[in-house]
């Protein structure tokens, strides 16, 4: 599917409504990495259609605004990770284990107790959904293979890159089964490859390529330092980057609004499109269309207009809808700035 220049998506989530999910739950909680049952007001019997629901809202506020890549805006997750991780067999999901999260807390996460498998698809609803209610570019986001693995307690495998492969290689039948229903866009979502690159460096990059053999079409992997609303204080630089150059997804997304990060950063990623973060989610103040021009100016000016996608620095399900809304409305005319400027209208 053709994109005009400087398209613009959002990265991953995008606010839940508050008939849908006690926000009380979701802000009082560091993001799950189990289930997370509690945080959804339907019945049981009721919360897949009131999901649905909130994914043609989400969906048409990108339309609205003139999103150029939409997704469901992940409205059926208690999380970016969970929803997939914990839904897959082997695992042991009444009785979970506990590894130290990225800022070092003892944290909940899904216990491997027997081989990795899928015995259907997790997502693939989710996208023949969305392709039936838009003619827009489909993009949709799953968590990675190393950072799945990163989050889970082994005590089947015994050994990390075996643990990783079966990640991989049950993602890649997930991300098959999503192209075929529609998906025109897939972005993998690997922060854990961020917070732990020595780890990264020595299996990151066949962790990509396993989970993308055989896939066509546009794919991103998504690197950010977390969300901003767990994440106050976000470092200067990247520590994992520069090698992701040698991987198969044709774009790499990263977050440069909040921690200010120079353009510059992108030069280490010269054969791959940038996903480039120009909205600070780390405050409710909505940026204006002219300082979302100036931040992607900066981009542009490293990579040219071809290579650069316009994006959140991260997902937005943190901050109040009217406020997300506003800066997703300032990304759109943001871009639309920086297009007519490079096309010299």
């Amino acid at each position: 599917m053709a994109l005009q220049a400087i398209p613009t998506m959002l990265v991953g989530s995008y606010p839940q409504p508050g008939w849908l999910v006690n926000r009380d739950v979701l802000m009082g909680s560091s993001p799950p990495r189990v289930r997370m049952k509690d945080v959804w007001l339907p019945r049981a019997e009721e919360l897949e259609e009131a999901q649905d629901d909130a994914c043609l809202l989400a969906l048409r506020d990108q339309e609205k605004v003139g999103i150029d890549i939409v997704s469901d805006g992940e409205c059926r997750r208690e999380s970016y990770f969970n929803h997939f991780a914990n839904a897959l067999g082997g695992i042991d999901i009444d009785n979970p284990g506990e590894m130290p999260g990225r800022t070092g807390k003892p944290t909940l996460v899904p216990r491997v107790v027997g081989p990795i498998t899928r015995s259907g698809g997790v997502q693939v609803r989710d996208v023949a959904f969305m392709r039936r209610h838009t003619d827009r570019a489909v993009k949709v986001t799953i968590p990675g293979a190393f950072t799945m693995a990163r989050m889970a307690k082994d005590e089947y495998y015994g050994d990390q890159g075996k643990l990783i492969s079966a990640y991989a290689a049950v993602l890649n039948a997930e991300i098959r089964e999503m192209k075929a229903a529609g998906a025109d866009i897939i972005q993998i979502d690997e922060p854990h490859m961020q917070a732990h690159p020595e780890e990264a460096r020595k299996y990151g990059i066949d962790a990509i390529n396993q989970a993308l053999d055989g896939v066509e079409g546009m794919t991103i992997v998504h690197v950010c330092f977390g969300y901003a609303y767990v994440v106050k204080d976000k470092p200067s630089g990247y520590s994992f980057l520069a090698e992701l150059d040698a991987c198969d997804a044709s774009a790499i997304s990263i977050e440069a609004a909040q921690p200010k990060l120079d353009p510059s950063i992108i030069d280490r990623l010269p054969s791959k499109q940038i996903v480039y973060g120009v909205l600070d989610l780390g405050t409710n103040d909505v940026e204006t269309p002219d300082q979302v021009a100036d931040r992607l100016r900066g981009a542009v000016g490293h990579a040219g207009a071809a290579r650069v996608i316009a994006a959140p620095d991260c997902g937005m399900k943190y901050l109040p809808r009217d406020v997300a809304f506003g800066k997703l409305s300032s990304l759109a005319e943001g871009a639309a700035i920086v297009r007519r400027e490079v096309a010299g209208d």
